[in-house]
């Protein structure tokens, strides 16, 4: 790490925005103050509506303070913004790629409006494309790219110019585990290499613990800051991994959560990762069926902290009643894929695969972007034919009988797919309405969803203003109005905050308890913790099936004893691309 005595880059006094939204007045940042150092990477660390974007478009002088002053590297950004912004580079969430323009010709429009001279532009051209491993594709068109290497060509040129402080505004919501790593790679070795100074906000708090420093924020306010190590530290004691041979992990999570003194409670692998409120051993002895649990201390880590600060101010979220139990008999095959491929001309997409999902299940999707996932879904869903093998879906063959299998279908797609002029109301009365419920039927359902999604102090909202987590409870409110058997998940916590996506968890696994059969597909490794089956997908294809546990088993070795699934996964599509190199 860096000295000590490194100059600052960023200087925060009291900082306050304040915006408009649905007649009432929002609170973006209140009061904030921080310092940060240069040459470090630092974390913007906070739940959905915390602030963090809000921060970064201050810092790059794209919105104006209602009080407080920020300088970057000494400059006021209030009174000098265009010095400032000469000084940084910022790459929003979404960042601006032209996708009918190629790799080349979008690096060549960046350094036109960065005003990089022609002689310096072959020499960072081709430093940026070895750099972030896009060398081979300078031809291809940036719509024809997956979502990782999206994102690495908007880092390019994002640094076309190389700036002294460079914005990262959640870079890697929506990529695989591989993509993020090579990510992370490239931002270590900006810093490491060049000096350069980062700010970056993730959700993925394992990313927070690759950074020197961190600042938490919650509700606009700063809560903590600080190296990661210290965060941890303050957890010593408090995690344990507990199994209960008598319970399901489902089942078993849910008792343990309702545990008095317990913080947090997750699935991982075939036990529950157990945080107490304090630094004590758990006892439950005389509590029915957890009395003979297995408990062994572990090692806390960052999400440990972050959790538990947000839950000392966040209620305890509610869990959804079961919707009615499906009408097929428990182990029952409910989803049954022979031999499936989709090809769009001579592209296979989809290449020969076979698999089987029970009645109750929760059954995961895995691969990095572009494996195929989400064009399955779409067949799966009856919204894409096949162009071989076979799918039965709820009894029905979706090549003969697709519109009663739909029916049987709820479907929460991978991008917000809801209405995002129309209000919270407007859009449970619009998918209601078109799952045909009507009259009592279609207002008992929309008074359930305003209720146990909390969604009714926000009714009046227009979708698109929402924050994150309120729009992923809209669509999954939406995807359930008619009670399906069958529920499928596209990728449906992409850059949801960990208290949201525990939520969105136990509301998933109540669904699974009640018979409900869940699909889905997740960049997040710890939630493919959750799922009773998993499938991981590269090109098309099935390159290793099983549960968590049997997958992390495989992938264990002398350098890796204990792998987490996030290794697992590394490790299966790395070795499938070396499988391919030497082809």
């Amino acid at each position: 790490m860096p000295p000590a005595t490194n100059p600052l880059a960023l200087e925060i006094a009291g900082l306050s925005k304040r915006f408009s939204l649905d007649k009432r007045q929002v609170t973006a940042l209140d009061g904030i103050s921080a310092r940060t150092k240069a040459g470090l990477v630092t974390g913007l660390i906070g739940p959905d509506g915390a602030g963090k974007t809000t921060l970064m478009r201050l810092i790059a002088g794209l919105l104006r303070a209602d009080a407080g002053a920020i300088r970057v590297f000494g400059v006021d950004v209030g009174a000098s913004p265009l010095a400032v912004q000469g000084m940084l580079s910022y790459m929003p969430q979404r960042f601006g790629l032209y996708e009918d323009l190629t790799v080349s010709e979008n690096l060549t429009l960046y350094a036109d409006l960065q005003g990089v001279p022609r002689a310096q532009r072959a020499a960072q051209f081709a430093t940026l494309l070895e750099m972030t491993g896009m060398a081979r594709f300078t031809s291809r068109l940036a719509g024809k790219l997956s979502g990782g290497m999206k994102q690495k060509l908007g880092l390019a040129c994002t640094l076309i110019r190389a700036p002294r402080l460079l914005l990262l505004d959640e870079p890697t919501v929506g990529v695989d585990p591989v993509s993020r790593r090579e990510l992370w790679h490239i931002v270590d070795h900006l810093v490491r290499g060049s000096g350069m100074s980062v700010l970056v906000s993730t959700a993925y708090l394992d990313e927070a613990e690759r950074c020197d420093e961190v600042l938490l924020l919650h509700e606009g306010r700063l809560i903590g800051e600080g190296q990661p190590g210290n965060f941890t530290a303050a957890m010593a004691g408090r995690s344990f991994l507990v199994r209960t041979p008598a319970l399901s992990k489902r089942a078993a999570q849910a008792l343990l959560a309702a545990q008095p003194g317990v913080a947090d409670a997750l699935i991982q692998g075939e036990a529950v990762r157990l945080v107490m409120a304090s630094a004590r051993a758990p006892d439950f002895v005389g509590v029915p069926r957890l009395g003979e649990a297995s408990i062994v201390p572990v090692a806390p880590r960052f999400e440990d902290r972050f959790v538990d600060l947000l839950k000392q101010t966040a209620p305890t979220p509610a869990t959804a009643p079961a919707p009615r139990a499906a009408a097929s008999e428990p182990g029952t095959r409910v989803i049954e894929v022979e031999h499936l491929s989709k090809l769009f001309g001579a592209f296979r997409a989809v290449d020969d695969i076979s698999f089987t999902v029970r009645r109750g299940e929760i059954f995961g999707l895995l691969g990095a972007n572009g494996a195929g996932k989400s064009t399955t879904f779409r067949m799966l869903c009856g919204l894409l034919p096949a162009s071989e093998g076979t799918l039965r879906v709820a009894g029905f063959d979706l090549r003969r009988a697709a519109a009663p299998a739909r029916a049987r279908l709820g479907y929460m797609a991978q991008k917000f797919s809801l209405y995002g002029d129309l209000s919270v109301l407007q859009n449970l009365r619009f998918f209601s309405a078109a799952y045909r419920l009507s009259g009592a039927r279609q207002a008992a359902r929309i008074g359930w969803a305003l209720e146990e999604f909390e969604l009714r102090q926000v009714q009046g909202a227009t979708a698109r203003d929402l924050p994150l987590g309120f729009k992923q409870r809209l669509a999954l409110a939406c995807a359930l109005m008619h009670e399906p058997d069958i529920l499928f998940l596209d990728e449906p916590t992409s850059g949801v905050d960990p208290l949201a996506r525990r939520e969105f968890w136990q509301r998933i696994n109540a669904l699974a308890e009640a018979g409900v059969t869940v699909l889905v597909t997740t960049h997040f490794m710890d939630e493919a913790e959750y799922c009773d089956h998993l499938v991981i997908m590269a090109q098309g294809r099935i390159l290793a099936a099983g549960s968590s546990e049997e997958l992390k088993q495989a992938a264990s070795g002398p350098a890796a004893p204990d792998p987490t699934m996030e290794d697992a996964f590394i490790a299966l599509i790395e070795a499938d691309t070396r499988r391919g190199a030497a082809a």
